[in-house]
């Protein structure tokens, strides 16, 4: 593709960067096959190759984003299937990334959008401040059906009191800022990144993470000045506040590196590590640079790492047939593809995928939320394709697309959950064993 960028743009580190991405498209509209937005809405502009020339004219013209430009944007999922399909390389994650930080600077959303987009990126990267919003909107949530739904916003506070739960699972000890030591001949040491909204969601996710490593004979560390990883607010387009996380992320960890060692960064959060994985490029400018890009080294999905050091179960096989659900951001983002299917059938599972694995369940962080009906439809057609393979629990990396699938008759759980039972830990709740 063509750019016409002045000399004084391209000085510009991003949108240097930009350039070279956009020259990297050639047109082929393979992406569009494979794009969940284009798909259901059928709409070129709505693909990634027309947000692509959307995003290139706006760049190029310097001036503030216009509601069309920011509307279909918007509907991006940052789902990344485009980057798998695309046979030309475009690493679209880095354009849409700028483009949203274009977006959020030069574009004056209304009101109650901002005051949302406010509400989000201030509430759910603080689990003090999440757990007292989860807390009102379950006393809210009885209310709901006064909401009127004929407006955008109507229809996003009933997306976020539906996505609320109606019981919160009290904090756990284990995923405080401590060293969990390993049982047995210690084979390693790493650092848990024990996120945000999953710590006050679903603790049990961490808890088992530790559980497992630690009877593994691996070390965890969870460093007391790491919190946010950063990347909510930097798929909302909120740059300085993202920096900021993940700055304080990259000195706590860093601090570990540098002194007792890490052998890896584990996160089982996949959309987490997606942007950890980033941070080399993300920082590639920045003081802490050479840092950043050490984590970002380091850091891995924890099927990866589970692989890396040989899991093996240690009960029988359950009788389960398990329907993975593939992340966005782990088998896109992070390329993890083969791991997390690997460690379930040798811990006995029989695996199953859905019809249409590539295709996005429409959580994607804030998106459903912000974009709460075509996210509605994304989960009703996930939903469908896992059920009818029959199985009897689903598993996912991801806490976002744990809460996006809950709520049907079939249980959903982190793949940890799963590998941690089969390896001497606790039955997870609310699974059976011995199914079909």
């Amino acid at each position: 593709m063509q750019t016409h960028f002045s000399a004084e743009q391209l000085r510009d580190s991003d949108t240097a960067a930009s350039n070279t991405v956009l020259r990297t498209c050639v047109h082929c509209g393979f992406c569009t096959a494979t794009c969940p937005t284009f798909v259901l809405l059928g709409d070129e502009l709505d693909s990634p190759r027309g947000r692509i020339y959307l995003i290139k004219e706006m760049l190029e013209s310097g001036k503030p984003a216009t509601e069309p430009v920011v509307r279909h944007v918007d509907r991006c999922l940052s789902c990344l299937s485009c980057m798998t399909t695309c046979p030309s390389g475009v690493n679209y994650m880095h354009l849409v990334d700028h483009a949203r930080r274009y977006i959020e600077e030069t574009y004056t959303r209304p009101w109650p959008e901002r005051m949302l987009r406010g509400v989000l990126a201030r509430v759910l990267p603080n689990p003090r401040l999440f757990r007292l919003a989860l807390r009102a909107a379950a006393l809210a949530r009885p209310a709901a059906g006064l909401i009127p739904t004929g407006t955008v916003t109507g229809k996003r506070m009933q997306a976020m009191l539906s996505l609320a739960p109606t019981a919160l699972p009290s904090d756990s000890p284990a995923q405080r800022p401590q060293v969990h030591q390993a049982q047995g001949v210690k084979r390693g040491r790493v650092a848990l990144l024990t996120g945000c909204a999953q710590k006050v969601l679903a603790p049990r996710i961490n808890d088992a993470t530790i559980r497992l490593l630690t009877r593994l004979g691996i070390e965890v560390v969870i460093p007391p000045e790491v919190g946010c990883c950063g990347a909510l607010t930097h798929h909302m387009g909120q740059h300085d506040p993202a920096m900021a996380a993940a700055r304080a992320a990259i000195a706590g960890w860093t601090r570990e590196i540098d002194g007792a060692g890490l052998d890896a960064i584990i996160i089982n959060t996949s959309g987490c590590g997606t942007t950890v994985k980033d941070y080399g490029f993300m920082f590639r400018d920045a003081p802490e640079a050479a840092q950043a890009a050490r984590v970002s080294g380091l850091a891995a999905d924890i099927s990866e790492y589970l692989v890396r050091i040989d899991y093996q179960p240690q009960r029988g096989a359950p009788g389960l047939t398990v329907a993975y659900h593939a992340a966005c951001s782990l088998q896109h983002g992070q390329k993890v593809t083969g791991a997390p299917k690997a460690l379930l059938k040798t811990a006995g599972f029989t695996v199953v995928e859905p019809r249409d694995p590539h295709l996005c369940c429409g959580s994607a962080g804030t998106y459903n939320i912000l974009q709460p009906e075509i996210a509605g439809q994304l989960r009703s057609r996930k939903l469908a394709n896992l059920q009818e393979r029959r199985p009897d629990v689903i598993a996912a990396g991801n806490i976002g697309c744990i809460t996006q699938l809950s709520g049907s008759d079939l249980p959903v759980m982190h793949t940890v959950e799963l590998l941690d039972w089969m390896a001497g830990g606790p039955q997870p709740s609310g699974l059976a064993a011995g199914g079909s």
